[in-house]
């Protein structure tokens, strides 16, 4: 038996913030695993986001404790290196910016046993959704269109779906019984 060191495929990791933060949109909040508590589910992204405790409870005190309430809302999310497990620093997910704040909101948070710090959470700007299909299809095959849409959607931080979905329709179709 091999042995592989792979992170969950299931849930969104430290590692997918290496090129910088994201923005999401909640879809929905479900009960998750005895380890996490929660599984908030984004729009456009299949896998989950387990948040620890602490990001919980900064939820909880921006957007309150109604899960339902949180959907359509959205967070602007970071990889933090410096997140520990133990002795070790592993990296970890934090929020930076949340949608539906008036003005900065201060949290204070447990980094450690018997050590608390305070945080600054930024009002997000409730970003419009993109309608990629209509802008896939309005491109009517141009590669320049789509060209210019792989590069919104790059800097947009669209789900690979999307660039899945430019890529088709960039790629020449074959007419049936053609040779």
């Amino acid at each position: 038996m091999k042995i592989t060191a792979e992170p969950r495929s299931d849930q969104i990791n430290y590692e997918d913030f290496v090129s910088g933060s994201k923005v999401f949109t909640v879809a929905g909040v479900r009960v998750g695993t005895a380890e996490q508590k929660y599984d908030i589910g984004l729009e456009g992204e299949q896998r989950v986001w387990r948040p620890p405790l602490t990001v919980l409870r900064t939820l909880i005190a921006c957007w309150g404790d109604d899960a339902t309430a949180w959907q359509g809302r959205q967070v602007e999310l970071y990889g933090d290196p410096s997140i520990r497990f133990g002795k070790d620093a592993v990296g970890g997910i934090r929020i930076a910016a949340l949608s539906h704040l008036d003005e900065p909101k201060n949290v204070t948070v447990t980094v450690a046993r018997g050590k608390r710090q305070k945080i600054t959470i930024q009002p997000l700007q409730q970003q419009p959704q993109t309608d990629w299909q209509a802008l896939i299809t309005g491109a009517n095959g141009e590669q320049d269109t789509l060209r210019a849409l792989w590069q919104q959607a790059t800097q947009q931080h669209a789900p690979q779906h999307v660039f899945d979905a430019i890529q088709a329709a960039a790629t020449p179709q074959q007419e049936e019984g053609a040779n």
